[in-house]
């Protein structure tokens, strides 16, 4: 490809060694389509940036000088650069005090193992893969697990908790024994995360291939207590005389999973399936005469949805209006099967 090339001609030019990474060396190796490219080089990442977007005929280039980045887009990929470096953390923030670093400290940094795989793109060692943390056995294996004590990845960055369950509901892999206690034991630390970064994962997480394995690594881990409490509500049977509802936990992670095929990339509908039954904890009876019953769920459940949307930094606009409306209306297909009902 003329990126690759181009960037091999930079890296000469400059006497600069650059490497691609991440995510887009996992995808060539799952055979997973991904247009975004992230490169790492020994030395100034804006550099290396600017050079190539003037090879490549690139007029704007976004330049990020607090954390040394640098991207372009071209016609069919989005190219991000950034000088090597390692990373330390305070307790408080997962924003990072940052220094330059070798190839290996780069790799070292990463989230996961799959994430830290490098292909150089130097004259010397073009295509060579490098995988210092046995990221390609992980990936034949399917699990996700991280480069160094998943401890203190988690502590960290706690952000990369929520990547790990949205990594394994989008590619069905396992995370790692250690990995999923790690997560367990820095539940908490998500408090330390903006909103907005929350959102984002849980969005990519609901729009993933398999949505409900996603929220049921939530629960199991203690994270979706902390990020969308009413959620956890819906968990549980509650029995009476003998009868039992539904767990309508499991019940709406099902009608997520269902609605799959009607719904590819329609996050409002996906939203929908998930709140459409939000405030049947709110309205739970029972009565000796008919049992258990959700009176009014639709409608209180439709006032709750603008509360959610604006807690979870969610849009607020038409979107927001329609997702309401059709957990208002979500029983009127009931309804419409009734063989007495009229035109």
């Amino acid at each position: 490809d003329d990126v690759f090339k181009t960037v091999s001609d930079v890296s000469e030019l400059l006497n600069q060694e650059v490497y691609v990474v991440g995510g887009f060396v996992r995808d060539i190796l799952i055979s997973r389509p991904s247009n975004d490219l992230d490169f790492v080089t020994l030395g100034s990442g804006i550099t290396f940036a600017k050079k190539t977007a003037e090879l490549l005929k690139v007029e704007s280039v976004s330049i990020f000088k607090n954390f040394g980045t640098a991207m372009l887009k071209t016609k069919n990929y989005e190219l991000q650069f950034v000088g090597a470096r390692k990373e330390s953390y305070s307790r408080n923030s997962r924003n990072p005090i940052v220094e330059d670093g070798s190839l290996e400290d780069d790799q070292l940094r990463r989230d996961f193992t799959i994430n830290a795989l490098a292909i150089s793109l130097n004259k010397t060692t073009y295509g060579k893969l490098i995988d210092p943390f046995n990221g390609v056995e992980d990936l034949q294996n399917k699990i996700i697990k991280t480069p160094t004590n998943p401890d203190i990845t988690f502590s960290d960055d706690p952000l990369r908790m929520l990547r790990a369950i949205r990594f394994s509901a989008q590619l069905n892999y396992d995370i790692h024994s250690d990995t999923l206690k790690a997560i367990k034991d820095n539940a908490y630390r998500i408090e330390i995360v903006s909103q907005e970064r929350i959102t984002d994962e849980l969005n990519k997480i609901i729009l993933s291939d398999k949505p409900s394995l996603g929220f049921e690594l939530l629960d199991k881990t203690g994270i979706l207590e902390f990020i969308f409490p009413e959620f956890i509500k819906l968990k549980g049977r509650e029995v009476i005389n003998g009868i039992s509802h539904k767990d309508n936990f499991h019940h709406t992670l099902e009608v997520l999973d269902n609605i799959l095929p009607h719904s590819k990339g329609n996050l409002m509908l996906r939203w929908t399936a998930l709140l459409h039954d939000i405030a049947k904890p709110a309205t739970k009876r029972f009565s000796n005469k008919s049992g258990w019953t959700f009176h009014g769920h639709e409608d209180k459940g439709a006032r709750m949805v603008p509360k959610i949307f604006k807690k979870l930094k969610l849009p607020l606009d038409s979107q927001m209006l329609k997702v309401k409306k059709l957990v208002k209306l979500h029983l009127r297909p009931i309804a419409l099967t009734n063989e007495q009902i009229t035109d």
